[in-house]
């Protein structure tokens, strides 16, 4: 008998509804949380544990049906979390009363909401922290009227329809209230839903990435100042002046507190975190509390939670340590738990069957296309006056449009207080999904970032006059990237008559940031403050150029990205600067001798590089064992480069650099020059022609050079070629290779043998033991220019 009244006390439940009318859950105050389980008489999908168990598996495996099958088409994961949540609400499944009640019962829904608004607040908070609040400052004109025109041009638009809307349609008090809702959430352009967007685009790098993302800040502030100061207004308007006057004050002593105490105790942790290593845990959960805290007086004194959590992420620092160590402790639960929960409960409050009446939905339709075609025309007009492309303006506007978890999170809180209706929140949510499903291909169908990489003229070794200023980027992952550089940069001859321009670019991943940054590096300056990785490697070239005296000039930039887009900043700071070579670093390291890491984004990043690079690019092997070739280039030391020369494009920029280090009085230079009895590698009769031009003009400059040698090398197979790189040994400092070469009987034997992004002759190299102090240049002349097919149409230096 009590058993009996236990289950049915712990089952009951019921909506009542209080003294206002207003609905409310009444259910058993027994503790429903664990299940005792099925053999013991429990259902267990009665108790809050394992329904809440069910729903995040249930969200779990939609979202990620969805976004398996939408992925080849282009689609980002915002499409897959709303589709998912659709499923699972009244609009397919839930409309089966049974798998309602079941699944998503009422008195479970205060604990999902909960648990998802708690997620979004951390949400907000790392979307503060990932912002740099400097970038206000580096914000230009562009940015600042793009930003300010795409969220007040659709907001003057739409508030000019809603008015005739009223006047021509007669629209009672509340759909009139619910269209101004409309416009609110339209208009937003919200900066972290944007940056997330560019960066599954992989476009977050680009032009068009940065200025999106500045942008979308802007016109985010437009819209919180906005609302601000609306919302003292009406309040002055409709409350006593006690209370206008408490909240305003209560306001900006947290907002004080904020800026005075949470920030200089951020910075405080900061001083107290060496680099490289880990910030002490006691940091993060003192930022943790005081998130809670905060948020808690906010909903205290009249202010969400939400805006608390987003100035509290401004006020600590981006990036490591503190910032980055936020990032990496709460990103992966937030991204892959809170955020799909957020769209599951818009999918449980979207019903489609609610969508009937005919003048609402047609209002709502015209506010909605109003605002998407003022966003355009706000980024449209300021772009084509300063003379931007107009795909990529229209690019731009598509992107301004992008909605996602922002939006949806404002509209739950507008739907729980009953300002808008479930026809309106299904409108809404369904315009959402239809917009994410066009932007993306649309964007992707009208910009694409590699186009601007393309030169105007032939950047190559090859073209380049011997009396001009060479211009060399360099890329460093690490430290231990630096030696092998400067050893080919000694070895490249920097003359007063033909000098190198230097610029060095660190690439860095981003942690704990929205948005990339290419900037200038500024060394640290301050007295006893110990040096940065940054500062150790920049200071080593700085070292390098004092030592040529003027002959070799650095320019230093620090370029932090995702590896997914980071060939972007290489690509735009060659062509920005003019560049002629590209050197990069291989993606394996070396040490005594023996492969012991291998970085695939590193690999990744050289892949994109190579196809997309404006100019030649050179990647750099090093075994990690080099001798200070430059430190003793005064002192008499040698270093002996070995170039292969099999024949074409490629092979001709190798030579190209060799004959430039025919004057570098320490080079000793080996040609090996293959040839076959039947055609040792593909091409046409101009590439051939190249070739013997080329070789024709390196002899005559050699002639009667002590320090250059000639080997002949006849080769009848692959295993010929194999041969010769054997018993080269640890002879050479460095080899320098071509990466392509055109079919042959020869090549497909060694295709068979190795490939990859080396090319046949440079896997082969970087595979068979040639010596550990031998480093290898594989060259590749630049491919991609304006008004050119093929890389063996120019002849002439241009």
């Amino acid at each position: 008998m009590e058993v009996g009244q236990e289950n049915f006390i712990r089952s009951t439940v019921s909506v009542a509804t209080n003294s206002l009318g207003e609905p409310f859950i009444c259910h058993s105050t027994t503790n429903q949380i664990n299940s005792k389980g099925i053999w013991f008489g429990d259902d267990p999908l009665t108790y809050s544990l394992p329904i809440f168990l069910l729903q995040l598996f249930l969200m779990f495996i939609f979202t990620h049906f969805f976004y398996i099958i939408l992925k080849p088409f282009g689609q980002t994961a915002v499409v897959s979390q709303i589709l998912g949540g659709m499923t699972l609400g009244p609009s397919i499944l839930g409309h089966s009363a049974t798998f309602s009640e079941k699944v998503f019962p009422l008195k479970e829904r205060s604990v999902l909401d909960t648990v998802t608004f708690f997620g979004f607040m951390l949400f907000i908070f790392l979307s503060g922290v990932k912002i740099d609040p400097t970038i206000t400052f580096r914000l230009g004109r562009r940015n600042c009227v793009v930003g300010i025109a795409g969220y007040f041009v659709p907001y003057i638009l739409a508030k000019v329809v809603l008015y005739i809307l009223n006047h021509s349609a007669s629209f009672d008090s509340d759909s009139y209230r619910m269209l101004y809702v409309v416009i609110e959430i339209q208009c937003i352009a919200a900066f972290p839903v944007i940056t997330r967007f560019l960066s599954e685009l992989q476009i977050l790098n680009s032009e068009i990435g940065r200025l999106a993302a500045s942008s979308s800040l802007v016109a985010e502030a437009c819209f919180i100042v906005n609302m601000t100061l609306t919302f003292f207004i009406k309040l002055s308007l409709t409350k006593s002046i006690v209370v206008s006057i408490g909240s305003f004050l209560s306001s900006l002593v947290l907002f004080l507190f904020i800026i005075y105490v949470v920030h200089p105790a951020a910075l405080w942790a900061i001083q107290q975190s060496p680099e490289g290593k880990p910030v002490e845990e006691i940091y993060i959960c003192a930022v943790l509390v005081t998130l809670m805290i905060c948020g808690l007086l906010g909903e205290i004194i009249g202010i969400n939670a939400l805006a608390v959590s987003f100035f509290i992420g401004l006020a600590i620092p981006d990036g490591p340590p503190l910032g980055a160590a936020l990032v990496d402790k709460l990103d992966c639960f937030v991204s892959v738990v809170c955020i799909p929960m957020l769209f599951i409960i818009v999918g449980l409050r979207t019903n489609v069957y609610a969508i009937q009446t005919k003048k609402n939905v047609l209002g709502i339709q015209l506010i909605i296309c109003t605002t998407f075609c003022g966003k355009v025309l706000g980024a449209l007009l300021p772009l084509l006056y300063l003379r931007m492309p107009v795909r990529d303006a229209f690019a731009l506007g598509f992107i301004m449009n992008i909605k996602g978890t922002v939006e949806m999170a404002l509209l739950i809180t507008l739907k729980l207080k009953n300002m808008v209706n479930d026809e309106c929140f299904a409108l809404m949510v369904l315009n959402l999904l239809f917009v994410s499903g066009i932007v993306s291909p649309v964007v992707k169908s009208l910009y694409d970032p590699s186009r601007r990489f393309l030169a105007y003229k032939r950047r190559t070794l090859m073209h380049h006059n011997n009396d001009e200023q060479l211009r060399i980027l360099a890329c460093i992952h690490k430290q231990e990237n630096v030696l092998g550089i400067l050893n080919l940069l000694s070895a490249s001859n920097p003359t007063k008559e033909s000098p190198i321009d230097l610029v060095v670019l660190q690439l860095i991943k981003l942690v704990g940031r929205s948005s990339s940054v290419l900037v200038a590096h500024v060394p640290c300056k301050k007295f006893g403050e110990l040096p940065t990785l940054s500062d150790q490697i920049f200071n080593s070239f700085d070292k390098f150029a004092d030592a040529y005296n003027g002959k070799i000039t650095i320019h230093s930039y620090k370029g932090i990205s995702p590896y997914a887009t980071m060939h972007n900043d290489v690509c735009y700071l060659a062509l920005e600067k003019r560049t002629t070579f590209i050197i990069l670093p291989f993606h394996k390291r070396w040490i005594f001798g023996r492969t012991t890491e291998s970085s695939f984004p590193f690999q990744q990043i050289n892949k994109h590089v190579l196809e997309k690079a404006p100019c030649s690019v050179g990647v750099l092997i090093d075994r990690g064992n080099q001798k200070m070739f430059w430190c003793g280039h005064t002192k008499e030391s040698t270093y002996h480069v070995a170039v292969f020369f099999f024949g074409g494009a490629d092979d001709r920029e190798t030579l190209a650099y060799a004959k430039r280090m025919l004057d570098q009085p320490y080079v000793y230079i080996t040609l090996f020059l293959f040839s076959s009895t039947t055609e040792i590698v593909g091409g046409t009769e101009t590439s051939k022609m190249l070739d013997t031009e080329i070789l024709s003009e390196f002899r005559l400059k050699a002639f009667r050079n002590e320090r250059v040698s000639f080997k002949d090398e006849m080769i009848t197979s692959g295993r010929d070629l194999l041969s010769v790189v054997e018993y080269m040994e640890s002879y050479y400092d460095l080899v320098l290779v071509g990466r392509k070469h055109g079919d042959s009987k020869v090549m497909s034997e060694l295709h068979k043998w190795k490939n990859g992004e080396l090319g046949v002759v440079g896997e082969i190299l970087v595979s068979l033991n040639v010596g550990a102090q031998t480093s290898i240049l594989v060259v590749q002349q630049q491919t991609r220019y304006w008004g050119s097919r093929n890389p063996e149409d120019s002849i002439r230096k241009v």
